[in-house]
């Protein structure tokens, strides 16, 4: 091999890296508007059904499923959950809703349109973040890996997410967002824009400063509610026990 051709190896390889660098873009939530947000909410599942939103709460013995208010944050209707189950991720697929449990190893499927319960899934991982494609359920665990299941909780594939070839762990809260992905970093203020196709990510949304310190009181908790309502493409974003929830809009930084 020629020098010639050795540096020119090097040099790309010293490029790759970079190259892959420039492709993920870089974003930052710009308030739009604010809403009140119970601070008893500690935010697990954020989403829209036919231009309504729900929410679903955590932490053993207040675990709830809310359906809220988005002027007043009060709970229109509220179901809660046995004190031995700390409920998670929540999302409607089709006319169910479906909710997870963090440790419990159980899923719930409830009638989307009258909240009626209709049955109890045994569940073999940890139950963190929950959204779906139109086609099937996607669910984190707090790894760096998302499940592709059917509607019977059964895996139908995996990816791995990365970022720059390296794998993001503490996936929580997930949304589907204009065929992308979007995931909660559990203790950051940074959310992933992910490729559902290969799990790469291709844009990092900075939320820091989204809540005001002047508004944090000892229980507030981390950035993890995203909710994006269909019939008008806004976006929402909360967080655990946080006094607001806000409209976004994502801007280049």
């Amino acid at each position: 091999m020629s020098i010639h051709v050795t540096v020119l190896a090097a040099v790309a390889a010293f490029l790759m890296p970079l190259q892959a660098a420039a492709q993920i873009k870089s974003y930052r939530a710009e308030v739009v508007r604010e809403y009140p947000h119970d601070v008893t909410s500690y935010t697990q599942g954020l989403f829209f059904y036919e231009g309504q939103m729900y929410e679903s709460t955590g932490v053993a013995g207040e675990s709830t499923f809310r359906k809220v208010d988005l002027e007043t944050g009060k709970a229109l209707r509220r179901l809660d959950f046995s004190d031995k189950y700390f409920v998670e991720g929540s999302v409607a697929f089709g006319s169910d809703l479906y909710i997870l449990t963090w440790h419990n190893n159980v899923a719930f499927i409830y009638d989307m349109n009258t909240l009626e319960y209709k049955s109890t899934w045994t569940y073999p991982r940890e139950g963190w973040g929950l959204t779906t494609d139109g086609n099937n359920l996607v669910a984190s665990d707090g790894s760096s890996t998302l499940y592709f299941m059917d509607g019977e909780f059964n895996v139908q594939r995996k990816v791995t997410v990365r970022m720059q070839g390296r794998p993001m762990r503490l996936l929580n809260e997930l949304e589907y967002i204009d065929g992308k992905i979007w995931a909660n970093v559990y203790t950051s203020d940074i959310i992933l824009v992910i490729n559902p196709a290969d799990g790469n990510v291709e844009a990092t949304i900075d939320c820091s400063g989204l809540l005001p310190k002047k508004l944090r009181k000892p229980d507030t908790d981390v950035l993890n509610g995203i909710a994006y309502n269909a019939d008008d493409g806004k976006v929402y974003l909360t967080g655990k026990n946080w006094p607001r929830l806000y409209e976004v809009r994502i801007v280049e930084k």
